[in-house]
């Protein structure tokens, strides 16, 4: 009783200076009338994993799969501990509180239904519905750390009961039993989960609102499996309807964001507008950054007088990155990007870094052969679930750079604080634009607009998620990277200080297959030296040229490496 006094109070104490969400026209504002851009990240990957986040997707793509995967190894006691763990350091109070640091001022938590209530098949009785405190404690924790922070948290069905579409990773489907759309009591418990969680946060002033169903992707007249061409959509927006009045039962307050089939977009069919504090949500990837590709949106919202909010987006360039907030600034629309934490990850905000005990397993689930032990699985998987930690991530500030400052600001900063005499590895270029900082020809992927333009920018993924082109170096000297795939017409900036104004002499570690050329010179195209580059014999084959007499002035220094022919690979230079 003291507890839930205590916490009545504390809620009391918030909306007395609360920023309520709520919609007037097309705009998203508090309660005092502020418009509000949601500047979002959405928690991919904790509470439903997808395979490609795990490195699992070529043999279990669906979380179920990965979960039988790792019984497989260690047994379900074994399996219920590692995601015991994984679940613990996948997010905690440190992670948002660096989230808010970074910029961002709203969260997007994509909830699985299982960590909240029992599957249908293993209700003990048909019909009912058994609560688990699991994940709305998880939900709990989670808006404290965002309220502590002033931070907006959207609550999204990513998994609904039974899965929402045929693409069974992005909601852990099993095929094999009936989906959402196929059971009435998976729709009759999608309808309850909804209702018990608006009961519980009717009066959070951090809430910033209900994601109904997250990407439905279902074909219920038309021929394409995920919903692209269909027309009436009937299901979708009766089960939407009815979940908002199950909602509008407790609470009145909140908003609703609804989501149209084919990942969120095919908007066919609407029936008439049912509530008056109601968002479109729109998804968008692997296209162009102009308005013909998120016209279908303003158009939805210019029709119904409704705001609109990019829900998920992401896994692509900063030069993409930067693009698109630039978009969305110019027409008031919020976003969540999409995902926080993956292994192997160059384009999210934090890298999750894999070890080669985990490689091995991921070897033996995909190839076969000798299976690893009992006791080498389960250490290997708690090292894993051990490195998303926050503290054990790599934060990339490059991708924060892009989705911050990089919008408003053109200019560059050193990606580390180089000093001459000295060392400068290829790969800490500066941070910037492309076109300031570097210059790469094949920097984003647009692979839906145009498959012809499918692309990994960096072709080596590693390290950052520009389109320099980032590889594993072998070489003695190294910071494990190199820079490669270089080709004519390219360039990297590096700022450097030089303790004095004179000469120096550049030692330049390098490989290459064939010849090449390249030109120092200064931010201004001052030439400071031509260099040409001899075939070493091959890209693993390391050989150093010196090139002495580069003029530097004392203090900052922003000098260009410019490929006059590309083909080589660079570690470093030192400059002497």
């Amino acid at each position: 009783m003291k507890r839930a006094i205590l916490l009545s109070a504390l809620l009391l104490s918030q909306f007395g200076t609360s920023q309520l969400l709520k919609t007037s026209g097309q705009k998203i504002v508090n309660d005092k009338g502020e418009n509000i851009q949601l500047r979002g990240l959405g928690l991919g990957g904790w509470m439903l994993q997808e395979g490609y986040m795990l490195k699992t997707a070529d043999f279990a793509g669906p979380q179920y799969k990965i979960r039988e995967k790792i019984a497989e190894l260690i047994g379900e006691e074994g399996m219920q501990k590692f995601y015991k763990a994984y679940l613990k350091n996948g997010v905690t109070k440190q992670d948002i509180d660096f989230l808010a640091k970074a910029g961002f001022n709203s969260i997007r938590l994509p909830m699985h239904y299982n960590l909240y209530t029992l599957p249908i098949e293993k209700e003990p009785v048909k019909g009912q519905n058994t609560w688990l405190e699991e994940g709305f404690k998880m939900t709990d924790n989670l808006l404290q750390w965002c309220a502590d922070n002033k931070m907006y948290l959207i609550l999204d069905l990513h998994a609904a009961p039974g899965g929402q579409g045929n693409d069974v990773n992005i909601s852990d489907n099993d095929k094999s039993k009936p989906s959402l759309w196929e059971n009435e009591d998976n729709q009759k418990k999608t309808v309850a989960l909804w209702k018990k969680l608006a009961e519980r946060y009717k009066d959070s002033p951090w809430i910033g609102g209900y994601d109904l169903i997250n990407e439905p992707n279902i074909n219920f007249t038309g021929k394409n499996p995920n919903g692209t061409d269909e027309m009436s959509n009937a299901p979708l927006w009766k089960l939407q309807k009815e979940i908002t009045a199950a909602i509008r039962e407790t609470d009145k307050k909140h908003i609703i964001f609804i989501e149209g089939n084919g990942w969120g977009n095919n908007y066919n069919g609407l029936i008439p507008i049912w509530d008056d504090n109601m968002v479109f949500s729109f998804h968008k990837y692997w296209n162009y950054n102009d308005e013909p590709t998120i016209q279908h949106a303003l158009d939805l919202r210019e029709k119904h007088n409704m705001p609109v909010w990019l829900g998920e987006t992401g896994e692509n360039s900063n030069v993409w990155f930067t693009e698109l907030i630039q978009l969305l600034n110019k027409h008031n629309i919020g976003y969540a990007f999409w995902p926080m934490k993956k292994i192997d990850n160059i384009a999210g905000i934090t890298n999750v870094k894999t070890t080669p005990e985990y490689e091995k397993l991921l070897d033996y689930w995909k190839n076969g052969g000798e299976k690893p032990s009992k006791e080498y699985a389960e250490k290997a998987l708690m090292q894993i679930a051990d490195h998303y930690k926050l503290n054990n991530t790599e934060i990339k500030r490059d991708v924060i750079d892009a989705m911050f400052r990089q919008v408003t600001d053109p200019s560059t900063k050193p990606f580390k604080n180089h000093q001459v005499p000295g060392r400068v590895f290829a790969s800490d270029y500066d941070l910037g634009r492309m076109g300031s900082a570097y210059l790469d020809k094949d920097f984003i992927n647009l692979w839906v607009s145009d498959p012809a333009k499918r692309s990994e920018w960096n072709s080596g993924q590693q390290m950052r998620n520009d389109g320099v082109d980032i590889y594993k170096c072998n070489d003695k000297v190294t910071n494990q990277y190199y820079v490669g795939k270089t080709e004519t017409g390219e360039w990297l900036q590096y700022t450097v200080h030089a303790k004095e104004d004179k000469n120096y002499t550049f030692d330049i570690r390098y490989s290459s297959a064939s010849t090449g050329k390249i030109r120092i010179e200064t931010a201004s195209k001052e030439v400071l030296a031509s260099v040409s580059l001899n075939s070493t014999g091959g890209n693993e084959n390391w050989k150093t040229i010196s090139t002495p007499n580069i003029r530097l002035q004392k203090g900052e220094n922003k000098i260009k490496v410019y490929f006059e022919e590309g083909g080589a690979n660079l570690n470093y230079f030192e400059i002497k």
